[in-house]
């Protein structure tokens, strides 16, 4: 009996080691990546939100309802700095917001649970998009989901029912860069 293989020794990268990589993704990443954020009023999530955004290469952030700014003192904690790294404005309403995205002519698909949204992976994420979430406690108002080009939901088979805001944000961007990486 022959003795198995030893691992292979793993080590972490170092700092240029990881912005060499990263340079190469962003190489990859062609299409426009923008984001609206429609009344999430935790300073924690905004600033999660922002520092995912900054990870997934979201050019814009466009803020609507009472939404708060990523320069809240405890937005920017939690940002770590990223808030410097993407435009954002806070573009008024749902309705004002997504004829602003429209205006840059991208697709707006809203990231929520409702009878007509399709999962995630399945979604129209091609091309110029801008993913949209809501407020923490009751998701997407109903002007964005009108207004939205689609709507899709991130699959759960576990025993919860729903995801936090900045987390199905990091998801939802992550699967539109996934998709246009291997598409």
């Amino acid at each position: 009996m022959t003795a198995p293989a030893p691992a292979p020794q793993r080590r972490q990268l170092r700092p240029t080691d990881v912005k060499r990589l990263n340079r190469e993704w962003r190489r990859r990443a062609g299409d426009r990546l923008d984001l609206l954020v429609e009344s999430v009023t935790q300073p924690f999530n905004i600033g999660s939100i922002v520092r995912s955004a900054a990870v997934f290469g979201v050019e814009h952030l466009w803020l609507a309802g009472n939404a708060t700014p990523p320069t809240h003192r405890n937005a920017a904690k939690t940002a770590l700095g990223t808030e410097r790294l993407i435009a954002w404005e806070h573009a008024g309403t749902a309705a004002e917001a997504a004829a602003a995205v429209r205006a840059q002519g991208l697709r707006l698909v809203a990231v929520e649970l409702t009878g007509d949204a399709v999962p995630l992976h399945e979604a129209p994420l091609d091309g110029d998009v801008c993913l949209a979430v809501g407020g923490e406690d009751h998701g997407c108002s109903p002007a964005l989901l009108a207004a939205a080009d689609a709507v899709a939901y991130i699959p759960q088979p576990g025993r919860v029912g729903s995801l936090n805001v900045a987390v199905a944000a990091a998801v939802a961007l992550a699967e539109a860069r996934r998709r246009e990486w291997t598409g």
